[in-house]
């Protein structure tokens, strides 16, 4: 981190997940004191508010394999030029969500500003199914896909369609629930994945050590892209789509202790948090103090 300023940037969309709930996830986080925490580590944050989302949402037809893609798609846009405004100020973009559709518009408008990003992918989940593969045609689930430049055009367009990230540059971290398609794809792309099984195997430290040397090589910064859906869901049970066996609370901030530790990190987001989902705002008060821990916060 290069810089002690920090632009909050609410993004309260549903739509990639279709369902109702995780707009709420900017407040919820805003309301477990993320700015006072991240203040009382020494920065300087400023609170841009939430990004207009039209809220109202018209049932899809069944069998849609893009759904409600014109409205993610100006999300994100205003998104990709608000990242990228932010850091044109030597700002540190934070991201709060929202689903996971809006890493479309955080990535591309970093990489407005980086010219080779590294990308840390905390999640259950790949998030990288297209049009082709997709089984809910839910966007969420595309948005590293599109980040690594394959899917629909109009997402692919935001920023540039030459804005995109190198797969050899990307680590999932927290896998446990990945679609066929998504499987053949991340095999022929190369990307590296630790699973949950990797994890116990490992342990995180082995694991983060290995994924900082893959999102480091040859990059000008990495983007911290976090899905609470990547902790169990005993640890946080706020998010839309849960599956058990996922990352520790210890874990997880081991984690972004060792990525604050690395001093590459250039912007960050942290998504999917649905209170209409969690359970005496645990998820939330969870995912603040995750933040505090990637922005240096230590137990001494």
């Amino acid at each position: 981190m290069k810089t002690n300023n920090i632009s909050l940037i609410g993004v309260p969309l549903h739509h990639g997940a279709d369902r109702r709930g995780v707009e709420m996830g900017p407040n919820a986080i805003r309301g477990s004191n993320i700015q006072p925490r991240l203040e009382s580590l020494g920065y300087r944050v400023q609170d841009l508010g939430d990004l207009n989302v039209n809220r109202p949402m018209e049932s899809c037809k069944a069998g849609e394999k893009l759904k409600y893609l014109d409205e993610i798609t100006r999300v994100n846009a205003e998104l990709c030029c608000t990242v990228a405004r932010e850091m044109d100020k030597g700002h540190f973009p934070l991201v709060i969500g929202g689903d996971h559709s809006i890493a479309i518009g955080t990535i591309k408008g970093v990489l407005q500003k980086v010219n080779r990003l590294g990308v840390i992918w905390f999640d259950a989940h790949s998030d990288v199914n297209t049009e082709e593969t997709t089984f809910s045609g839910n966007i969420h689930g595309m948005s590293l896909a599109v980040s690594l430049g394959y899917g629909h055009p109009d997402l692919l367009s935001i920023g540039g369609v030459h804005s995109k990230v190198n797969p050899e540059n990307v680590v999932i971290i927290g896998a446990r629930s990945i679609d066929p398609g998504e499987r053949i794809f991340l095999k022929e792309k190369g990307i590296r994945v630790f699973t949950m099984h990797d994890i116990d195997y490992y342990g995180m430290k082995v694991v983060m050590e290995e994924a900082l040397k893959t999102v480091t090589n040859g990059t000008d910064g990495v983007h911290l892209s976090l899905d609470l859906d990547g902790m169990d869901p005993h640890e946080a049970p706020g998010v839309g789509t849960p599956v058990f066996g996922g990352l520790s609370y210890r874990e997880s901030h081991f984690a972004m202790e060792m990525l604050y530790e690395s001093h590459t990190l250039v912007s960050a987001e942290f998504v999917e948090v649905n209170p209409m989902l969690d359970l005496n705002n645990k998820t939330a008060e969870t995912a603040v103090a995750l933040a505090g821990s990637v922005f240096g916060e230590r137990i001494l």
